[in-house]
């Protein structure tokens, strides 16, 4: 997936893809914690506050996988 780097005021954000937000539950002022690589060249970010994934997307993405097999 790739997400691009927009500016918001004085600086810079990349946004969450919003069926994640959605299926994590996620909410507008929940807490990121990001973890940087400066090597690689990479960041990884955990949600704390994520809740229980919906489980409508897992079906949905077993479906998929099915499909495709076919």
């Amino acid at each position: 997936m790739e997400q691009k780097i927009i500016r918001t005021g004085n600086s810079a954000a990349v946004t969450i893809p919003s069926e994640f937000f959605k299926g994590m539950s996620l909410r507008v002022g929940d807490t990121a914690k990001a973890k940087t690589d400066y090597q690689k060249a990479r960041i990884t970010y955990t949600f704390p506050g994520a809740r229980q994934m919906v489980l409508v997307q897992q079906t949905r993405n077993s479906n998929d996988e099915a499909s495709k097999k076919s």
